[in-house]
């Protein structure tokens, strides 16, 4: 028992010694990750170790062993003792040094995610997961494995102000796939849930764009919310995929969204009985995906791509008018229909209550108030250095090593040496 009670204390000694400098931390990690099997074996290794040691200071050391603490099976009553550990940990820790075991910082963190789901209790998880992608993230552009996360948990406790926050930085650099799929395809509901439904089209259509093999689940439901998202937001929806999309993608898509892709065919039709009575019928579906209310957005939508067909073809026309050429119920049903439309900007009228008629006007947008140049400023800003990103990967990519062992293996298929002739010859007849 001595002789493991000194292997602990030289293994505290030595986290305590080599945790100031980056050569001492190199030499640290080397020396934890030899001794990981060992220090799991200590029957002598608790919580109460942990008093050895500074959070701050001995992070790495430190979270070698609340890895080796907190792992296992978990009870309600172990996980409630734990997220306060967990989260004061992530809280207090050194970003350089949790770097160094990246892999096993991003446990701990899942496993705190893991923890305030199962106590029921998603919020207490918000704060710490977002504090530990800062502190994960070398750069802002870099997708990290715990993006996904925060995400998921900001949609259980409908913070989506708060993941919004972390999805408005542009992506530039991806590790794994399938952190990339989940971080869009919550990313996009988070959007949804605040009805910014330009920005949920963008994050869906990349994962029902990314390359594929073979398709995932997750794409399969990005699919299914990019067609109703697209329907309330643009009013309408290509019947086939971008050709972008991976054939793996378009077979997959094609099986397993029948009654979306029936959707779409009857939505752009524009005949409001059909479609509802398509919804009737494929309910059951829609519920099971849990996309029922995105579907009676997009039939709803369908009123208002009908009337502002209307306001192309008429400069004036009653309520009573436009409920009966949109099939809406009665002109009250039709005013609330172009109030809406009036204040979320997608027409300009007058309504006359008097005699109940609508006038439609010209877009009384000149493009030269100040908030309209700045927000022209900033979308020319957002251009411009995503031109500058792209140029950098396109230089550090013309330099790997990697990249140009590979091209030059292609070229060698197709070098047909310096005597071919490259002229196209002249046949005479």
């Amino acid at each position: 028992m001595n002789g493991v009670m000194n292997s602990l204390e030289a293994v505290i000694a030595s986290i305590q010694g080599l945790s100031g400098s980056a050569g001492d931390l190199t030499a640290l990690h080397d020396l934890l990750r030899g001794a990981e099997n060992s220090l799991r074996a200590i029957p002598d290794v608790n919580f109460s170790t942990l008093t050895q040691l500074d959070a701050s200071k001995h992070s790495l050391g430190y979270l070698y062993f609340l890895e080796i603490l907190t792992a296992g099976p978990v009870s309600d009553e172990k996980a409630f003792a734990e997220v306060p550990i967990l989260a004061q940990f992530i809280k207090s820790c050194d970003a350089e040094q949790i770097r160094l075991a990246s892999d096993k910082f991003v446990s701990l963190c899942k496993r705190l995610k893991d923890h305030v789901v199962k106590i029921k209790d998603p919020l207490r998880g918000v704060a710490p997961l977002l504090t530990a992608v800062q502190k994960l993230q070398a750069s802002p552009k870099r997708l990290t494995a715990l993006h996904p996360d925060v995400l998921q948990l900001c949609l259980q406790t409908k913070l989506y102000k708060t993941g919004f926050s972390i999805i408005s930085d542009d992506i530039l650099e991806v590790d794994q796939p399938k952190d990339f799929f989940l971080y869009c395809y919550y990313g996009g509901m988070i959007c949804i849930g605040l009805k910014r439904f330009q920005k949920a089209i963008e994050l869906l259509y990349n994962v029902v764009t990314a390359p594929m093999n073979p398709a995932s689940a997750i794409a399969v439901e990005a699919y299914k919310k990019y067609i109703l998202v697209s329907l309330i937001h643009n009013g309408h929806c290509a019947n086939s995929l971008p050709k972008c999309a991976s054939t793996i993608a378009q077979r997959t898509f094609k099986n397993y969204s029948g009654p979306y892709i029936e959707l779409v065919s009857c939505y752009n039709d524009g005949k409001i009985g059909q479609l509802e009575a398509l919804v009737v019928a494929k309910s059951a579906d829609f519920e099971k995906d849990k996309n029922l209310g995105l579907v009676k957005q997009a039939v709803s939508s369908l009123y208002k791509r009908n009337i502002l067909r209307l306001t192309q073809k008429y400069l004036t026309l009653s309520l009573q008018d436009i409920a009966n050429m949109v099939q809406l119920a009665n002109a009250k049903e039709a005013e609330m229909h172009v109030l809406q439309m009036i204040q979320d900007g997608q027409i300009h009228a007058l309504i006359n209550q008097k005699d109940g008629m609508v006038r439609f006007l010209e877009d009384p947008e000149q493009y030269k108030t100040s908030e309209m140049i700045e927000t022209m400023d900033s979308v020319i800003q957002r251009t411009v250095k995503l031109s500058k990103n792209l140029l950098a990967m396109d230089e550090s990519l013309s330099c790997d090593p990697l990249y140009l062992q590979k091209v030059g293996r292609e070229r060698q298929r197709y070098d047909f040496g310096d005597d071919f002739d490259t002229v196209p010859q002249r046949f005479s007849m």
